[in-house]
């Protein structure tokens, strides 16, 4: 015979399996989630208090879920941040963001029907309401930075664009971007906000404030971390990377033509952005820690470049023709004996990252390369670095849409493509140049060095994931080694 205390223990078994089975298969789904292909287990669930009201449905709050990966490589754990909704019966128009069904001890036991939270307009105003001081728990804290004129139960809507957060727009105001993964300590893209917003710095969005808890790290130890941040919304900005790729296509159109001769010629926009970005890193350096690098640390540079293109190479066999070519870019780098200025950069710097508004361009995501370590992400770097990333852009624009594919006048076009790339790199080191009052150019052995360091990268990313893309980091492979 079996005991009350026992059958208890058991059903609270069964609701534990019954709920990490839907997270695990929940998680497997999503765009955020940076293990898919990989053996993972769902380690444990942190649920942090209800944003919600007792009573009430739909009932929200945040979990923050453990993955432990068997493979062994990368981390061994991530934190997921998973905004979930309750509610007491299933909801048609929620299908889409559907989690699983479970007994819920904390709702009296009862079944639920739980939900991806941020997709559910009910459950979201809690987050805007907390940010206007309605809420209040132990373990989350709203923070905001000034005043905010913003009614509280404006309704939500899902940003699509995204793939390794998940953004909402509530009413034509306020943004919020909710960090799927998350680490303790400060995020990257809310420290370089929050410093631009009390200096009332331009060139990127109003901060308006954030989200941050605490919770145990994988070993049980508390700590404290930002989950989201609110911010204003561009509602008439254009993406910076469908404006250049409507350039190209316009391009494309008119083969028989030059860049500079056709209606949608990007140049000009290439040139007003250079400034912009020069005016961000001012802006970075002045308000944010800065250092310097000497030869020591420019031989480390050079060490850590040249055995990312070993990986390489490893990886990816038809890299190593221009291995040989590829390494000078770095020997020239650790023959550098003059000092180097470092500061805060953006980190992850592509056309993507880029807004066209009515008042100018702006700057988006400053949390730095998802590839790199969570503690790299902050760490000071050249400027230099955001530029090459930005060069390479423009060759994935000018390229990416004759890649994998074949054309009847291919030649032409590839030639197009690349005076296309050129015209667009030169304006935006132009631009770059006018504000910070030094071209880009005129520094070759550094921005040689990280174009190459971020042209293999890429090559090994597209073998991975968009085999039909390598020719385009591949040419610039070729360029680069001589």
């Amino acid at each position: 015979m079996t005991d009350a205390s026992g059958q208890s223990k058991r059903k609270a078994m069964m609701v534990k399996a019954t709920q990490t089975t839907g997270l695990h298969e929940f998680l497997e789904r999503q765009r955020w989630f940076t293990g898919k292909g990989r053996d993972f287990t769902i380690e444990a669930v942190h649920p942090l208090s209800w944003l919600s009201q007792p009573g009430s449905w739909p009932a929200v709050r945040i979990e923050l879920v453990t993955v432990r990966y068997a493979d062994g490589n990368g981390t061994p754990t991530d934190v997921y941040q998973v905004p979930l909704s309750y509610r007491d019966e299933p909801s048609e128009p929620l299908a889409h963001a559907a989690v699983s069904e479970w007994e819920e001890p904390d709702l009296g036991g009862a079944m639920t029907y739980v939900y991806d939270a941020l997709h559910d307009k009910a459950a979201t105003v809690f987050f805007l309401r907390g940010l206007l001081g309605d809420v209040a728990q132990p373990d989350l804290a709203f923070r905001r930075i000034d005043p905010l004129d913003v009614a509280p139960d404006q309704p939500s809507l899902v940003l699509t664009a995204e793939q390794s957060n998940t953004s909402l727009v509530f009413g034509e105001d306020v943004l919020l971007k909710v960090f799927r993964r998350v680490h303790h300590g400060r995020n990257p893209d809310i420290e370089v906000h929050e410093a631009f917003a009390r200096h009332n710095c331009g060139n990127v969005a109003r901060l308006f404030g954030w989200l941050e808890a605490e919770w145990p790290d994988a070993d049980g130890k508390p700590g404290r971390g930002d989950l989201g941040m609110f911010s204003d919304f561009f509602r008439t900005a254009s993406d910076g990377w469908e404006l250049a790729i409507t350039s190209v296509r316009d391009l494309y159109a008119e083969a028989d033509l030059h860049a500079d001769e056709v209606g949608g010629d990007f140049a000009a926009e290439s040139h007003r952005l250079g400034a912009t970005t020069a005016e961000i890193h001012a802006d970075l350096a002045r308000y944010l820690p800065t250092g310097e690098w000497g030869p020591a640390e420019l031989a480390s540079l050079a060490n850590t470049m040249r055995a990312r293109l070993a990986d390489a190479v490893a990886a990816v066999p038809a890299l190593a023709p221009y291995a040989g070519g590829l390494r000078t870019a770095y020997d020239d780098l650790e023959g550098v004996l003059e000092s180097l200025p470092v500061q805060r950069i953006h980190g992850d710097f592509h056309l993507g990252q880029t807004m066209r508004t009515v008042g100018g361009w702006r700057i988006i995501d400053f949390e730095g390369e998802p590839a790199r370590a969570w503690a790299e992400r902050g760490t000071l770097d050249s400027p230099i670095r955001d530029v090459a990333g930005m060069l390479r852009s423009f060759d994935y624009a000018a390229q990416h849409l004759l890649a994998g594919h074949d054309h009847p006048d291919e030649h032409q076009l590839t030639y197009r493509a690349a005076e296309w790339a050129d015209r667009n790199r030169s304006a935006f080191c132009a631009g770059y140049g006018e504000v910070s009052g030094t071209d880009p150019r005129d520094q070759g052995v550094l921005l040689r060095a990280y174009e190459t360091d971020k042209a293999v990268y890429e090559v090994v990313y597209e073998a991975r994931t968009r085999p039909d893309w390598i020719g385009i980091p591949l040419s610039a492979v070729q360029r680069l080694a001589g």
